[in-house]
């Protein structure tokens, strides 16, 4: 049977593009056929390869993506990868990481296990949005970490809702709506909680919110979120990934429920890699102290 894996790569970086070499240059010496990106094919220059436009028809059909670079180039890399649930490999070249599976130390090894089809595919929850302004749709998108309304110039004024009921009315820079894979992006930062992967949950981050009851929500899978912009009141912004912007007038509808399409990763069997334990994930990137720590008593 013919297998394809596509690759794609930070190319800004010369030290990404010699490793998404070796990578492709694995893959084709296992008989694997390779793709890549035609905006980055002048870069790599790799010959013996195929070339594809750079839309979610170039993982088509692909066993795997291959993406070298960090947290940013797998945000990328998931709107290509999931009308067509390819599972996405992240190898990090970036500072955090934490949707790569292998460092770039483990880049031979982490390739050996896709050639061997020694990897695991797991799910990871994702968000739909929609933005109404007088009951007319002017954004509908999607996100893998986080939809937030951000101010623009001036503070923003909002009403917080769950599930069609007001919850709060809050003074602030914004408002964080984040599944459990973006707790640990901008979320995080905002002072939200940490929600491990496997935990089917929403999440309500509020942004320097001026009021007494501004805390972080967790809420149900299943639970619609909302953020209504207070009419005339200044507009803000939608982002969504930190990729995706659109203008929301004063008086616009943001909502927010669990997407109907989720982001498939690749988890590496035998390798040393970011993707193992998440408690150990959470240790390694945010250098936590655990010195002293002696584990469970062994009878």
């Amino acid at each position: 049977m013919n297998r394809t894996v596509l690759v794609t790569v930070h190319t800004g970086r010369e030290a990404a593009v010699e490793s998404a070499r070796l990578v492709v240059g694995r893959l084709l010496d296992a008989g694997i056929t390779v793709r890549v990106l035609d905006v980055e094919a002048g870069d790599l220059g790799c010959p013996d390869v195929e070339t594809v436009p750079c839309d979610p028809a170039a993982a088509k059909d692909a066993e795997v993506m291959i993406v070298l670079g960090g947290d940013g180039s797998l945000l990328r890399s998931a709107e290509i990868a999931r009308p067509t649930s390819t599972p996405l490999l992240g190898v990090n070249l970036g500072h955090v990481g934490f949707l790569a599976e292998a460092e770039v130390a483990d880049l031979a090894a982490a390739v050996d296990s896709v050639v061997a089809g020694h990897y695991d595919v797991e799910e990871r929850m994702t968000i739909d949005v929609m933005a109404r302004l007088n009951g007319q749709v002017i954004a509908d998108t999607w996100a893998l970490n986080e939809a937030s309304v951000e101010k623009c110039d001036r503070m923003l004024e909002v009403v917080a809702e769950i599930d069609g009921r007001p919850l709060s009315r809050w003074g602030c820079d914004g408002v964080i709506c984040a599944t459990p894979t973006g707790s640990t992006a901008y979320a995080f930062s905002a002072g939200g909680p940490v929600v491990w992967p496997e935990v089917e949950a929403l999440l309500m981050v509020p942004i320097s919110a001026h009021a007494l009851f501004a805390r972080p929500l967790v809420v149900s899978p299943r639970s619609t979120l909302a953020v209504e912009i207070l009419p005339d009141t200044p507009g803000g912004v939608l982002w969504c990934d930190g990729r995706r912007r659109f203008d929301l007038p004063s008086g616009t509808r943001v909502e927010v429920r669990r997407g109907s399409s989720p982001v498939r990763l690749a988890r590496l069997h035998g390798v040393e890699s970011t993707g193992a334990p998440f408690t150990d994930r959470l240790v390694a990137k945010f250098e936590l102290p655990v010195q002293g720590w002696r584990g469970r008593v062994r009878p």
